[in-house]
């Protein structure tokens, strides 16, 4: 990694350290949610620090790329990116998370639990560049985003786990049935948030 690629992204380096003292110093939700939107919002604030190769859409749907997960597994941080009018499925996230948009515009659609099945709810929060908002199975913790711009929408997630690695639930639109799946990540290579270039080889 070039100097110049760690300079550009100090902010998410910051945001790392930041939230990792975070995750140290408490479990309590509410608590989490809250110093977690201020930083998260600060993040989002300058879209500047995001290499070009974690903002890259796919033609066939969103792509979900990992910025960073916690030794510990205790958080992560997912950049996803949307292509005009990509959408999710309805789906859950089975721990807390904080959305932020980087790019763009986005629209999340809430859906409710009503005998085992997630059930529209009419509320629908729209987002623009630069807001927060938060999911987690004690506050709504079912949705499906929808990028409403014409262009390319940005958001960073982080979430209390590997979310790549979790089994949550999202509808099948056909069948209209819950079906299970692990999202994985669409980055193969291991981000390098640290830098240190090499100067002089060993």
């Amino acid at each position: 990694m070039s100097d110049a690629v760690t300079d550009q992204i100090a902010p998410l380096r910051g945001f790392v350290r930041t939230f990792t003292e975070l995750i140290d110093s408490t479990t309590t939700e509410p608590v989490l949610l809250a110093r977690g939107h201020e930083l998260l919002a600060d993040l989002v604030r300058d879209d500047g620090w995001l290499p070009d190769e974690y903002a890259i859409p796919r033609s066939d749907r969103y792509a979900q790329y990992l910025l960073h997960c916690d030794p510990l597994e205790r958080f992560s941080m997912v950049s996803f990116v949307w292509g005009p009018r990509q959408r999710t499925p309805v789906h859950n996230h089975t721990v807390w998370g904080l959305v932020g948009v980087l790019r763009g515009r986005e629209a999340s659609e809430e859906f409710e639990l009503r005998e085992g099945h997630p059930v529209g709810s009419g509320r629908i929060g729209m987002m623009a560049r630069g807001e927060v908002d938060a999911v987690s199975p004690t506050i709504g913790d079912w949705h499906r985003v929808t990028n409403t711009s014409d262009g390319v929408s940005i958001s960073i997630h982080v979430y209390g786990g590997n979310v790549g690695s979790l089994h949550r639930l999202k509808l099948d639109e056909t069948s209209s049935s819950l079906v299970d799946f692990v999202s994985g990540y669409d980055n193969a290579a291991i981000p390098n948030l640290w830098g240190r270039p090499a100067h002089t080889p060993c």
